[in-house]
């Protein structure tokens, strides 16, 4: 027994050779752009063609409202525990096959494949748990009013907004597409969503699972795409009230500027820049540890990795002796190794920009004092998108370097004399973001 289009059940191998065919998932079917046209996917560890995702168009969109419009009203309508319950379904069809959506992960993104089987697989099961379950718990309220002579009830109740339309990052596919698409189908909505063009496999994976579990069709959508074509469309259709995003700082003032006219309700989860505080009385082990974990984790490319690690001048030698330590010893290779530490950044075009913003770093002064290389591993993953992690020093706290997200694996040290002054950097970059972005 099997999924469609090569998806095998629990118990049978999945190869390389089943993610060749990513299709569009609306009303309740996989099937492929109105246009036919398709975008080309591409392994991070490999550069090679991994297969074809559809090119959708906001014709595409169209007829996922369509089908969400349709299915709303009964989605709607039923009760929180029997939406759960679908929603259940749908995460134990992950967890069924942990193992086939984890390679699926690591495949597309270039994340070591022990990360998508320990966390983003088993936590995307998790966000469709936990929301399946927070649903149960909505409650309405009634509130006295408080005028005198009145004896009057103030009633809140909850009521879905209608469809969502939820688009997701690349740097941790599937546990950030069911993050948004959990909450929004456990409240009674339906989806419209769009994963990045870049990081397509498992969303496709998600489809199939929800067609083998029967999933409610119509209820959720997804529609692969670029963002101009397809994510611009979502944001901008009249009959979605309700957007949640989750990128870059500039697309995301570009859909607010969108979607603000239309009094739509948005979310945007943009990008960040954020610190690593090592006081002098830490313990040094563990602090290093942390911090090491927050700079380099998913190749760096997590909003909330610590690139900006400051340390007390007292101890900051040896700060940076066991960094340094700790960067060499990282196993850099095929992802689909379980003894992997850090794979291959996301595309070529991602290496490039990380490649630049340390060409930048050195511009402003700063000393590389280890990795920002490229790094072929023997074997199939010679031509991958591999950079060694790279560590900095010798550039001031407003250095570009130190204020712009990278989003790869590098990391700057900033020694610091005492808590005023490590705050007064902080709170001082935080007013130039607020004021200047």
């Amino acid at each position: 027994m099997s999924f469609d289009s090569g998806f095998h059940l629990k118990g049978m191998a999945m190869t390389l050779n089943d993610f060749s065919k990513v299709l569009n998932y609306i009303d309740g079917e996989r099937i492929p752009s109105l246009s036919g046209e398709t975008l080309d996917n591409y392994e991070p560890a490999t550069g090679q063609l991994l297969g074809t995702l559809p090119d959708s168009k906001s014709e595409d969109v169209d007829l996922a409202v369509s089908a969400a419009k349709k299915a709303q009203k009964a989605w709607g309508e039923l009760s929180p525990e029997v939406r759960g319950y679908h929603l259940e379904n749908l995460a134990q069809g992950i967890e069924d096959h942990i193992a086939e959506f984890a390679l699926a992960e690591s495949t597309d993104n270039g994340k070591p494949i022990s990360v998508s089987k320990g966390l983003d697989i088993p936590r995307a099961a998790a966000n469709l748990r936990f929301f399946a379950g927070a649903a149960r718990y909505q409650s309405e309220e009634a509130f006295r009013t408080r005028l005198p002579g009145d004896d009057l009830l103030n009633v809140t109740v909850s009521r879905p907004v209608g469809i969502a339309g939820c688009i997701s990052p690349w740097n941790l596919p599937l546990y950030l597409f069911t993050w948004k698409i959990a909450p929004a189908l456990a409240a009674g909505c339906t989806v419209v969503g769009k994963p990045s063009e870049i990081t397509p496999l498992t969303a496709d994976l998600l489809a199939r699972v929800a067609i083998h579990v029967g999933f409610p069709p119509g209820v959720l959508n997804i529609v692969h795409g670029t963002g101009p074509s397809v994510g611009s469309a979502i944001v901008g259709h009249s009959e979605i009230p309700a957007i949640s995003f989750t990128g870059g700082t500039a697309t995301g003032a570009a859909m607010a500027h969108q979607s603000a006219p239309l009094f739509k309700k948005s979310l945007l989860e943009l990008g960040g820049k954020n610190p690593t505080i090592i006081f002098d009385d830490a313990p040094l082990d563990s602090a290093v540890e942390g911090a090491f974990r927050a700079a380099f984790s998913n190749q760096g490319q997590i909003c909330l990795c610590g690139s900006r690690i400051l340390v007390h001048k007292n101890i900051i030698d040896d700060v940076t002796e066991s960094l340094l330590k700790k960067i060499s010893e990282m196993v850099i290779g095929d992802p689909l190794n379980e003894n992997t530490m850090m794979g291959a950044l996301v595309s070529e075009n991602h290496l490039k920009k990380v490649e630049s913003c340390l060409q930048t770093a050195r511009e402003e002064g700063g000393k590389i004092l280890t990795g920002g290389e490229r790094f072929s591993p023997e074997g199939r993953c010679a031509d991958g998108y591999f950079l060694t992690p790279a560590l900095i020093n010798g550039l001031p706290h407003s250095a570009k370097t130190n204020q712009e997200e990278i989003f790869g694996p590098v990391a700057s040290l900033i020694p610091f004399s005492n808590e005023e002054e490590a705050f007064l950097q902080e709170r001082i970059y935080a007013l130039e973001e607020v004021l200047f972005g």
